[in-house]
């Protein structure tokens, strides 16, 4: 922690948690084994990121495309889902912790959905770290949800043609307010971003780490975000 320089951290990190159902084969469980182990990851990224002071944490918990994996991992991942949430929100409040759902909420089961609902309601007035929980979630989803919603003003006479820039398109994305994403984190070892964030990653690092998902601790995002901080971050300028 102390050789992380806190006048330079990044203001929104998100995480793909990859390899939760390759950590549980290789131990010959079910996948929802490695899923159900992967909280001890989230609470510790979550806490880690409320100690530095990072604005925002944005964690890919299941997207679109997730929808097609077997329908008892599905209930599994479903189940797991309802419970954590309600071991997990008095931690969270405690911590100031705000919680938000960036996502398709209506594709949700009724019970998981509530749960959310319930959980958000909770931390809304909280003014530390903003988890957004994206589930039922993908980039391209979001982007065709604001195009609609701008499509909308539009014709409504709310905004013109004209208005319509990158600043004002990013207010209709789902993760707004939040900044872009600074520092992308990919468990699992593979290279990729699987459509996740893709407007809001569009200059984000990435960082794409071998570990599976379960055995992520303190130390790796420590870690990540001290590679973050050596990075030349020029936007596509140069510093001469």
């Amino acid at each position: 922690m102390e050789e992380i320089s806190l006048n330079n951290l990044p203001k929104h990190i998100a995480v793909i948690m990859d390899g939760n159902g390759r950590w549980a084969k290789s131990r010959g469980a079910l996948r929802i084994f490695g899923h159900q182990n992967g909280i001890k990851a989230v609470r510790e990224t979550v806490e880690a990121c409320a100690e530095l002071g990072v604005g925002y944490l944005t964690l890919y918990t299941f997207s679109t495309e997730n929808w097609g994996r077997p329908q008892v991992e599905v209930d599994g991942i479903m189940d797991l889902l309802v419970k954590t949430i309600g071991d997990e929100v008095p931690r969270l409040h405690k911590n100031n912790v705000q919680m938000k759902c960036i996502g398709d909420m209506d594709a949700l089961p009724a019970t998981a959905r509530k749960n959310m609902e319930k959980g958000i309601e909770t931390t809304k007035n909280n003014t530390g770290l903003v988890l957004n929980i994206a589930l039922s979630y993908s980039g391209k989803w979001d982007i065709i949800q604001a195009v609609r919603k701008t499509a909308s003003a539009v014709k409504s006479g709310e905004m013109s043609e004209e208005a319509i820039d990158e600043e004002q398109f990013s207010h209709y994305l789902s993760t707004y307010p939040a900044p872009d994403v600074d520092m992308l984190i990919r468990t699992g070892g593979d290279h990729r971003i699987s459509n996740y964030l893709l407007w809001q990653s569009a200059y984000a690092e990435l960082l794409f780490l071998d570990v599976l998902w379960p055995d992520f601790r303190k130390s790796h995002l420590l870690e990540a975000i001290k590679t973050f901080q050596t990075r030349d971050r020029r936007f596509g300028k140069t510093h001469d």
